[in-house]
C-alpha cells in the first residue's frame, strides 16, 4: 500500500497546500473557531465522514473501516496566537487581530489529507480512524482536557500527533522516549507601591523599582536554588505600569512562564518565587502578590510507540530522516491524551529556508512537509490498525 499512498500524495499535493491557505487566511483564536471548525466539518462531510462537535469548537470524526480490530486517534490543534502578521506572503490572515504563527494551519491540512487518503481506502483497513480537531492549544487550561471530558478518546486505544518544526530540517523526524516536552505554567505578579511625583521619591513607594527587583532576583531561583543537571525556566513575558514619565504609578503587573519536567522541582520553585517576591517588597515598603497557575504537564511518550514511531518512519520515508532530538521546554496539551492512552507525538521538520521562529509575527514553514507529513501520519494509522504497533 505503501507505493500506492506515495502515487496519490503526488496528486493530494497542491490540494494539501490550499487548504493549508485557505485555513491560514482564517485563523482563529481559542475557543473561538467557528469559522475554521465550519470549514473543517466541511471537508469531512465531503469524504462522507461522520463527524460531531466537541468541546465547543472542536470535532470529532470517525472513520471506519471494515468490522473489529483496533481503533486509533490523530489530533489536529485548529487555534491561531493574537498577534498581527507581518509579511507580503499572498496568504497573509485576513483577521488582523490572529494568525498561524505556529503551524496549526499546517496540522490542520495534513489531517484532512490523512483522511482523504484513508476514505478512500476504508475497506482495505479494519478498524476505526478517529480524526480529533482541538480548539484551544495555544492558552491554558487549553482544549485537549474538555475534548475528553466530553468523550473524545471513547473507544480510543493509541493516540498520535505531530507538530511542524523550523528547528529541524524540512523533512526530518524529532522525537524522544519518556518526557519530551515541559510542564508549563504561567504567574502574576502584581507589585503595589504608593504614587507619587518622579521629582519627589522619597514621597513614593516606587513599584516599578520593585518589579526591577523582582525580574532580576526570581532569575536567581534557576541560577542558586536548582540542581544544574535538572532543567528550569523562570521567563517573564509582560512588565505593564505607569503611563506619565514623571508620575510614579501606584501598581505594577508581570506576567511570566516556570517550565519543569519535575513535580518537586516545580514545587521547590513556587515556594522560592513566594519568599522571593514577598520579601522583596517588603524590603521596598511596598506589598506583592503572586498568584501562580499550573498549566499542562509534562508530555511524556510512550517508550514502546516511540519505537513504532521510528519504525514507522525509517519504512516511510527512510532511516536518514530521523533526526538526533532532546527534550524542549516548550509546553503541549497533548500531554493530558498520553496520560490517558498509549501514544507519541513528535516533531516534523519544516526550516528549510524559513526566516521567522514559532511565535513570530513573521513565522512561515515550508509547505514542502506537507505531503511527507501526511504519508507518514496515513501510515501510522494504517501500520497501528495492522497490530503493528505494541504497548
Amino acid at each position: 500500500m505503501l507505493k500506492e499512498l506515495n502515487k496519490e500524495i503526488d496528486r493530494l499535493t497542491p490540494q494539501l497546500v490550499r487548504w493549508r491557505r485557505d485555513l491560514h487566511r482564517r485563523p482563529e483564536l481559542a475557543f473561538k473557531e467557528y469559522e475554521t471548525s465550519s470549514f473543517l466539518r466541511g471537508q469531512f462531510e465531503k469524504l462522507d465522514i461522520p463527524i460531531k462537535p466537541v468541546a465547543e469548537t472542536g470535532l470529532r470524526a470517525e472513520l471506519a473501516g471494515r468490522p473489529g480490530g483496533r481503533t486509533v486517534a490523530l489530533r489536529s490543534d485548529i487555534d491561531a496566537l493574537p498577534l498581527l502578521e507581518e509579511g507580503e506572503k499572498e496568504y497573509i490572515s485576513l483577521n488582523p487581530g490572529a494568525t498561524h504563527a505556529c503551524g496549526h494551519d499546517g496540522h490542520m491540512a495534513i489531517l484532512l489529507g490523512v483522511a482523504d487518503l484513508l476514505s478512500k481506502r476504508r475497506t482495505q483497513f479494519q478498524g476505526k480512524v478517529v480524526f480529533l480537531l482541538q480548539p484551544a492549544e495555544e492558552v491554558p487550561p487549553g482544549g485537549a482536557q474538555r475534548m475528553i471530558e466530553e468523550g473524545a478518546l471513547t473507544g480510543v486505544e493509541a493516540i498520535f500527533g505531530l507538530h511542524l518544526w523550523q528547528g529541524l530540517p524540512t523533512g526530518a523526524i524529532g522525537i524522544i522516549k519518556g518526557p519530551m516536552m515541559a510542564q508549563s505554567d504561567n504567574f502574576k505578579i502584581k507589585v503595589k507601591g504608593k504614587g507619587g511625583h518622579a521629582s519627589m521619591p522619597q514621597h513614593a513607594v516606587d513599584p516599578i523599582l520593585v518589579a526591577s527587583h523582582l525580574v532580576v532576583s526570581l532569575q536567581s531561583v534557576v541560577s542558586r536554588n536548582v540542581d544544574p543537571l535538572k532543567p528550569a525556566v523562570v521567563s517573564f513575558g509582560t512588565v505593564n505600569g505607569g503611563s506619565v514619565y514623571n508620575i510614579i504609578p501606584g501598581q505594577v503587573n508581570l506576567t511570566g512562564t516556570v517550565r519543569t519536567f519535575d513535580p518537586c522541582l516545580q514545587a521547590l520553585i513556587v515556594r522560592r518565587m513566594k519568599e522571593i517576591t514577598n520579601g522583596t517588597a517588603a524590603s521596598f515598603g511596598a506589598e506583592a502578590e503572586l498568584e501562580y497557575e499550573v498549566g499542562y504537564p509534562p508530555l511524556v511518550n510512550n517508550p514502546a510507540f516511540v519505537e513504532f514511531v521510528l519504525e514507522t518512519a525509517k519504512m516511510t520515508l527512510g532511516r536518514e530522516r530521523i533526526k538526533p532530538f532532546g527534550p524542549m521546554m516548550g509546553g503541549e496539551d497533548f500531554a493530558y491524551y498520553l496520560q490517558k492512552i498509549p501514544g507519541a507525538f513528535f516533531f516534523f521538520g519544516a526550516g528549510d529556508g524559513m526566516k521567522y521562529p514559532h511565535h513570530h509575527p513573521g513565522f512561515d514553514f515550508d509547505e514542502k512537509a506537507l505531503p511527507e507529513a501526511t504519508l507518514l501520519m496515513t501510515m501510522l494509522a494504517l501500520e497501528y490498525l495492522k497490530g503493528t504497533a505494541q504497548g
